[in-house]
């Protein structure tokens, strides 16, 4: 479930501007307020919230351990994966007509396609909307306090990462970890 709550969470940029379009037609009166047009507000409200909850599970999950690392290297690559997001987000929020139950349907179906793809291959990193909240996404190699063999990861992190500094890191998998900012050396 935290899985789907990550994906949604990647999308709550384009919820908004979508429920932006919604509202903004509403009040000028281009779109009635109708059964449908409530539905589609009370989906992407939903979804704003359901994605914001995903969010704050995974950088305070308590559970999850936190591991002491030393960073070898890190490679700032956040422009990579997120660009190609807004493209979509764009699609969304101009060409879409959600006030007709064929497009929300199309919306809907487009966004669980996206959601397999996405959950299915831990496509995590793939996030715009924490890239709007300030953090970073590295690509980074370390060895664990205990100088084990060097490992990589991807991570997210607000800030710069220093080489050859430790850090304590929750890591979800290779493709989703943070800095645990609770704890510091």
């Amino acid at each position: 479930m935290k899985d789907v709550l990550l994906f949604l969470s990647a999308f709550i940029p384009m919820y908004c501007l979508v429920l932006l379009k919604e509202l903004t037609e509403i009040i000028v009166q281009n779109y009635s307020l109708n059964f449908l047009n409530i539905l589609v507000i009370i989906f992407l409200i939903c979804l704003i919230v359901l994605g914001i909850v995903g969010i704050y599970l995974q950088i305070n999950n308590k559970k999850q351990k936190s591991l002491k690392v030393k960073i070898i290297s890190a490679e700032n690559i956040t422009d990579r994966h997120f660009l190609g997001y807004f493209s979509l987000f764009v699609l969304f929020a101009i060409t879409f007509d959600l006030s007709r139950i064929s497009m929300f349907l199309v919306f809907i179906l487009i966004l669980t396609m996206i959601g397999i793809v996405y959950v299915k291959n831990n496509l995590f990193y793939i996030n715009p909307f924490l890239n709007i909240l300030g953090f970073n996404f590295y690509s980074i190699e370390y060895k664990d306090s205990e100088g084990g063999e060097q490992k990589a990861t991807r991570i997210f992190y607000k800030g710069q990462l220093i080489i050859d500094k430790y850090y304590f890191i929750k890591i979800k998998d290779e493709n989703f970890s943070f800095i645990d900012r609770s704890r510091s050396e």
